[in-house]
């Protein structure tokens, strides 16, 4: 089902990518929030005199938050629309990290970005389903692979901003990032943002798109498969660089960075190319295929100490987050209007939990078999996934 309906022919080129560019400056101030506070443990652990694992709670606290209200965010999408839910949550975010500014101590700090955390949840699918619903089929990959680029770009600014602002005039002051950046986020969608429109549920029967075909759970699977190889790399890249082939943290942080930045990229470049095939599979397929070759040459590399290891461990961090824009943008054209909210909420679960299992598991597996071998056993994950990708059930792009 398409979310395009003639209607959308009365907004023009213009508005379309100004509400581009404020889902992505929404999805990315969220992610400040969400992701922002790992950049608060040092200072937890020096300023407020917790241990490691003490300042680890703290600053999960928001993913915690994140992963119990995205199924719920979605539903309200569904019923609600697009424009009020990224309103509410954006202005809800905004309040929770004033909150966590002016919050007396770490518990109730750890509560504020509890409640931050469950607030951003509203801009993941939200903020999608404005760029799946106001953008044609042929250029949604493009323009989703450009949304797509905003968790990274959160993260990247809460690695610069918070780490600093907290080491400088505490910890509560760097809760000022995100609160200023969602109040920001939201004033932009107040100004810009519309509801795409949709077909009357009382005229266009809405049926569970989960009935009847394993297309959208078999998109779930990929997705949950792919993520292990790409939070495999994104946790343990780092460590590696460092522990293994004697690089310095600088350096190291350095390289990690830029790999961050290509995997931006990536995630763009994939999109492009879903619009110019006419399908969102096709190119998954290709995606997991590249992430199993490139996870199993970095293992290899890495094992033999090889020098292309290196170039390996940066090509593998843009092919391994290269498919999820391809995904969410098929989950959503898939579900349709009355459904999409629903099935992003679970999508995104899936891969919270996922990617929270990710590190202590790969922890366990570096541990015991060294990097090389969990490099290469991150490629079975990819190897599976191939398998998986329902190109077989996936309708035309119109």
């Amino acid at each position: 089902m398409t979310l395009i309906t003639e209607r959308s022919l009365d907004v023009g080129s213009g508005r379309r990518w100004s509400m581009l560019a404020a889902s992505t400056l929404a999805q990315a101030s969220t992610a400040v929030m969400a992701h922002g506070p790992a950049f608060l443990i040092p200072a937890l652990v020096q300023q407020e005199g917790l241990s490691l694992a003490e300042a680890g709670v703290v600053a999960a606290a928001p993913t915690l938050g994140v992963m119990l209200t995205l199924v719920a965010w979605g539903l309200l999408t569904d019923r609600r629309g697009e424009r009020l839910v990224l309103l509410t949550g954006l202005v809800l975010t905004s309040l929770a990290g004033l909150a966590a500014v002016v919050s007396p101590g770490v518990g109730w700090l750890s509560l504020a970005l509890f409640l931050g955390g469950a607030a951003a949840a509203s801009s993941s699918a939200a903020s999608g389903r404005v760029v799946v619903g106001w953008f044609p089929p042929r250029r949604r990959g493009l323009a989703m692979g450009i949304r797509q680029m905003a968790q990274p770009v959160g993260v990247g600014v809460a690695a610069i901003s918070i780490a600093v602002v907290a080491d400088v005039h505490g910890i509560h002051a760097a809760m000022w990032v995100p609160t200023i950046a969602t109040a920001l986020a939201a004033v932009l969608v107040f100004v810009v943002v519309l509801d795409p429109p949709r077909p009357d549920p009382r005229e266009v029967p809405s049926a569970n798109p989960y009935r009847g075909s394993s297309f959208l759970a078999r998109i779930h699977g990929v997705s949950v498969l792919l993520v292990v190889p790409q939070f495999v790399v994104w946790t343990f890249a780092l460590v590696w660089l460092v522990q293994d082939r004697g690089w310095s943290p600088g350096a190291a942080g350095a390289l990690v960075a830029l790999a961050q930045v290509g995997g931006a990229l990536g995630r763009i470049a994939a999109g492009q190319l879903s619009d110019v095939v006419g399908s969102r599979m096709r190119p998954l397929r290709w995606v997991a295929t590249a992430a199993a070759l490139t996870m199993a040459a970095l293992g290899g590399a890495a094992g033999l100490d090889w020098a292309v290891a290196v170039p390996l461990i940066i090509l593998a961090t843009v092919v391994t987050v290269a498919d999820n824009g391809l995904a969410f943008t098929a989950v959503a054209e898939r579900a349709g209007p009355h459904w999409s909210g629903r099935a992003l909420g679970i999508q995104n679960t899936s891969q919270f939990l996922t990617s929270a299992l990710v590190p202590p598991l790969g922890g366990l597996a570096v541990t015991h078999g060294g990097y090389p071998a969990t490099f290469a056993l991150a490629a079975l994950f990819p190897m599976v996934a191939i398998a998986l990708v329902p190109v077989d059930q996936e309708p035309a792009l119109s």
